[in-house]
């Protein structure tokens, strides 16, 4: 059952891909502004916002440094 179901979807695709392709062959032109529509306006695109540069203070600075020297020198001591 499940075949026949599947089978039937790839012959109704089939079915409306010859139909396109059919049209596209007899016109010879490809408009991609579909018929009946009124064009719709480009958006312009909204910049985002910049994010505030985060400062770390001089002192916190120091503090990170020194972590860091620790660390380094307990991964050198092993």
């Amino acid at each position: 059952m499940a075949n026949e179901s599947i089978l039937a979807l790839i012959d109704a695709e089939i079915a409306g891909l010859t139909q396109v392709r059919t049209l596209l062959a007899s016109t010879g032109k490809v408009s991609l502004k579909p018929a009946g529509r009124k064009a719709v306006k480009a958006v312009t695109p909204v910049k985002a916002k910049a994010k505030a540069k985060r400062v770390l203070s001089p002192e916190a600075r120091a503090r990170i440094s020194e972590a860091q020297r620790k660390r380094w020198a307990a991964q050198k001591s092993k």
